[in-house]
């Protein structure tokens, strides 16, 4: 999860390396290099800072910044950390957290836990710029878990989540949620998640199976119905990922977790927020429309926006986006904050 860039030099026999010296838990990646010397560029960008570049000699070992975007938040009495949680099967599960270095380890912190858990898409450090400015300086702490179905850790950390063992990535995120309150960060009163798109799909099980974990769902451009998923736009698609509904033992599987289908009466779920856009052309605004139709329908409250522009970013412009995102804050700022 957290990059490195190795230099390895040949010296007789023996090889031998060295790591160079750049920004410790950031996304690393090498840019440029040299075809006549041994230079290279190096972009750098972690939760706390914002993209920079880096000149390095990979023979030397010197590194030198060459310059960085703006900061966007004030992150001077701020912290990046990570911790391991346990799943269900025994497997470690990496989780970032970033807040205020006085944060309060009394369960009092209002928290976000952002997840995707699927399709090889690894969660590596980024510059938290929105919810660095409109969450953390507020002094919320946010946090991003490395579950399985992603591909922090190769094609085996995608591989474990596939179809019949899609289980496995809903257990890591609900045992990063339960480390979470163990090690004193938040409670289930001041716990918060959001997600999009496979994540989205992700926050309906969260919701349908372990309610009692959260106080604010944020659920975004979502995959809900996973039964009918393959006959709703794209979903056809994706049959590599969860598996067929035409064949028995996936579609038993696809049932057990199904968000759409799990909804029931009478259960503890907090009001959620529902966003999708009319012009989805990858995940069928559909799915959200049916969720907010079974949630009303159930008798539960829930807030539900659509924007008519912007495809499956639910938003076309940096105006739409940033009306979006204004929302998606005010609802946590609401449901978690005092």
């Amino acid at each position: 999860v957290r990059g490195q860039v190795r230099s390895l030099k040949r010296d007789g026999g023996a090889w031998t390396s060295q790591t160079l010296d750049l920004p410790s838990d950031s996304t690393l990646t090498l840019t440029s290099a040299s075809d006549d010397s041994d230079r290279i560029l190096v972009s750098a960008a972690s939760y706390l800072s914002p993209t920079s570049q880096w000149l390095a000699e990979a023979g030397t070992g010197a590194t030198d910044r060459l310059r960085s975007l703006p900061p966007r938040f004030d992150a001077s009495n701020m912290v990046a950390e990570q911790h391991w949680a346990v799943s269900k099967d025994g497997t470690r599960v990496p989780y970032s957290v970033v807040r205020r270095k006085d944060a309060p380890m009394n369960g009092a912190n209002p928290t976000l836990l952002y997840a995707y858990g699927g399709f090889l898409v690894s969660q590596t450090p980024a510059y938290a710029a929105i919810p660095g400015k409109l969450w953390v300086e507020k002094g919320g702490i946010y946090v991003v878990a490395n579950i399985r179905g992603g591909g922090e850790f190769g094609p085996r950390w995608h591989n474990a989540g596939l179809k019949l063992n899609r289980m496995r990535v809903y257990e890591d995120f609900f045992a990063v949620s339960e480390d979470l309150i163990r090690r004193g960060y938040t409670s289930p009163r001041r716990l918060g998640i959001m997600g999009g798109s496979n994540g989205g799909l992700l926050m309906g099980v969260a919701l349908t199976q372990r309610p009692e974990l959260y106080n604010a769902v944020v659920i975004q451009v979502p995959l809900f119905d996973m039964i009918r998923y393959t006959q709703i736009g794209a979903g056809a698609s994706w049959v590599g990922e969860y598996g067929d509904p035409a064949i028995p033992a996936e579609r038993e599987m696809l049932l057990s977790y199904s968000p759409y289908q799990n909804l029931k009466a009478g259960q503890s779920y907090p009001q959620v927020f529902i966003e999708t856009s009319t012009k989805d052309d990858r995940v069928h605004p559909a799915h959200a429309r049916k969720a907010a139709a079974r949630l009303g329908e159930l008798g539960y409250d829930y807030l539900y926006y659509e924007n008519i522009d912007g495809g499956h970013a639910a938003a076309a412009n940096l105006n739409e986006r940033a009306l979006r995102q204004a929302l998606e804050y005010t609802y946590l700022l609401q449901r978690l904050m005092d």
